[in-house]
C-alpha cells in the first residue's frame, strides 16, 4: 500500500486502534492514561462486560476484560489470553525523562540501548504493562523515506 491508501476495495486505509486483552481494566487504563497521555474516549457497556476505549490523537487502544478466562470469547479477532501481541510502540523526546516519571510502575524488559549505528540519536527502551505486554518507547528514530518498500 503505498501512501497509506489501497486495500481490497481500493479505499483509503487509515489507522484504527489496538485491542488489549487486560486481567485488570481499570489497572491498565490507569497505566496507559497516566504514563503514556491517552485519555478514555468511550465505554461501551454489554451488560456483565464492558469494552474501555482510550485515545491519544488518531491511536486508540481498544480494553477488555479478561482476567484469568476471558470474560468475552475471543474468536476470529484475536487470541483470548492477555498479553498477546509482540509489542506497542511509542516516541518520545527523552528515554530518560520517561524512565524518570515512570520510576517502578514497570518492569524495565530490554535496555535502554542506542542504535546510534542506524539512526543518530535513536534510544530505545522497553517495559512491560501491568497485563505483561511489551511496550517500547524510543526517541530519535526517524523513518527514513528514501529505502524502497523491501529496504533495499
Amino acid at each position: 500500500m503505498a501512501g497509506g491508501t489501497g486495500g481490497a476495495t481500493g479505499g483509503a486505509m487509515v489507522w484504527s486502534h489496538v485491542g488489549l486483552n487486560c486481567t485488570d481494566q481499570k489497572t491498565t487504563e490507569e497505566f496507559y492514561t497516566r504514563h503514556f497521555g491517552f485519555t478514555r474516549a468511550r465505554v461501551v457497556d454489554l451488560g456483565e462486560e464492558r469494552i474501555v476505549f482510550l485515545r491519544k490523537g488518531d491511536a486508540y487502544l481498544e480494553l477488555f476484560a479478561a482476567g484469568a478466562e476471558p470474560a468475552r470469547t475471543a474468536h476470529e479477532d484475536g487470541p483470548p489470553a492477555p498479553g498477546r501481541i509482540r509489542h506497542l510502540a511509542f516516541q518520545t523526546d527523552s528515554v530518560d525523562a520517561f524512565l524518570a516519571e515512570l520510576g517502578d510502575a514497570a518492569e524495565v524488559t530490554l535496555g535502554p540501548l542506542d542504535f546510534d549505528d542506524f539512526v543518530c540519536g535513536w534510544r530505545t527502551v522497553w517495559v512491560r504493562d501491568p497485563d505483561g505486554v511489551i511496550v517500547e518507547v524510543s526517541q530519535g528514530f526517524e523513518d527514513d523515506r528514501s529505502y524502497d518498500k523491501d529496504g533495499a
